[in-house]
């Protein structure tokens, strides 16, 4: 059958195109994607291209479909998988399948499983793996974006702690103590604000810094001081820029004893750096954002390595499990994925979109791949619905939410455009 779809033919080339997708082999399911929001690791791949670790050596005679964090509808199901999956029903997925120590993945190495296309072909070893997952909740877009969810899950189950006594080693984030987050108020940073709310073994406090006065502003109004608060967690936003000494203010913060728990969510040789210096007495530190050097490094105190027994971890993506708990804790309203979404289009957006992607403001973009609709930011619908119905009934929509995407403007989308 034909499909419609975003691939990688190298770096810096990506293109809109029609191709024929295979009948479905006995392992094989053949989805219909919905949704697909698209990632700053994306963006990386395109820059990288054949140099990516996940990108095959013959990207450009057999091109791979980008995007990885999207959900959908199952079409056909292989004989083998019959009974266990079925036509009709939603699906979420994992896409660090992990196989066989492979690093292939979804949106990165596979000529026909994306999430940038109308429909895909999931292949056996991601059924096996248990990466494709039964998936009942009202909207895609909450599934799509249990993907970026779930590796804010892992980055935090990655933390560990250590006692001496014993070596042993206690995984997570220490409860009852002190977490920063350094450049945290990009989509990514959000949900790592919201997520420890939920925790049973919660942190007291809550540091989260960034340079942008107005990201600092969106992330107060949609996580405020006092939501931590009521779940008996201080929370403290610092604007770098407004700092005379970032290191001396953010130091004092933690009562001068340095922070238990510090995340890094810039790849930035400085605040990596930064991060270091304020780690308190076995404290662990989680470069979570990938950098696209390979020679990327940063100077980091090994007489405190020795003798503090501060901890450097780095995680990428998630597992199975942690986007179980993503899913779980947005069913339950206790992470919230709207707070990533700023930007919402549609097929035809996704090549400009993920090529500018550094330079367009805001947070995730989230795309519908069975229609075509320009990327258009939330904050802007109202002054586009003074001339188009459709942005208007959007624009009320997410009033009503909280200026939040939501469930009832996907599906007021999907009306508009006839997709059933």
């Amino acid at each position: 059958m034909r499909s419609k779809g975003v691939r990688l033919y190298g770096a810096c080339d990506i293109r809109l195109e029609e191709f024929e997708l295979p009948e479905i082999r006995d392992g094989e399911i053949l989805v219909r994607v919905m949704s697909d929001s698209i990632c700053m690791s994306t963006y990386k791949l395109l820059v990288q291209g054949k140099a990516h670790k996940r990108c095959p050596p013959d990207v450009d005679t057999h091109p791979v479909i980008i995007g990885h964090e999207f959900a959908g509808d199952i079409v056909k199901v292989g004989k083998r998988w019959l009974g266990e999956f079925s036509p009709g029903e939603k699906f979420a997925q994992q896409p660090a399948l992990n196989y066989k120590g492979s690093l292939a993945s979804p949106g990165y190495s596979y000529p026909f499983f994306g999430g940038a296309c109308t429909y895909c072909i999931v292949p056996p070893e991601a059924v096996e793996l248990g990466c494709l997952l039964h998936y009942d909740g009202e909207s895609y877009f909450e599934a799509s974006l249990g993907e970026p969810m779930s590796c804010v899950v892992g980055g935090y189950r990655g933390n560990y702690h250590t006692r001496r006594s014993s070596h042993e080693h206690v995984m997570g984030v220490k409860e009852g103590g002190s977490i920063l987050i350094l450049g945290g108020c990009g989509p990514m940073g959000l949900e790592a604000i919201e997520y420890p709310l939920a925790l049973e073994r919660k942190p007291a406090m809550i540091v989260v810094t960034d340079v942008s006065a107005e990201r600092i502003a969106r992330a107060r109004r949609l996580i405020p001081e006092s939501l931590a608060a009521s779940h008996g967690v201080r929370l403290v936003y610092v604007n770098s820029r407004e700092c005379a000494d970032e290191f001396a203010e953010l130091l004092d913060l933690s009562g001068g004893r340095g922070y238990d728990d510090i995340f890094v969510y810039n790849a930035i040789r400085s605040l990596a750096e930064l991060g270091d210096r304020l780690l308190g007495e076995d404290g662990c530190m989680n470069f979570f954002s990938g950098p696209t050097d390979k020679a990327f490094s940063a100077n980091i105190n090994l007489y405190n390595c020795h003798y503090s027994s501060t901890l450097i971890i780095g995680t990428t993506g998630g597992t199975t499990d942690d986007l179980k708990e993503a899913i779980r804790l947005a069913a339950e309203g206790k992470m919230r994925p709207a707070v990533m979404v700023t930007h919402v289009g549609g097929m035809d957006s996704i090549v400009e979109a993920t090529k500018n992607l550094p330079n367009i403001p805001g947070g995730k973009k989230l795309t519908y791949t069975q229609f075509d609709m320009p990327l258009t930011a939330i904050e802007d619908f109202r002054e586009k619905g003074r001339t188009d119905p459709l942005f208007a009934r959007l624009a009320d929509c997410c009033a009503a939410h909280g200026g939040l995407w939501n469930s009832e403007a996907e599906k007021i989308l999907f009306r508009h455009f006839g997709v059933a």
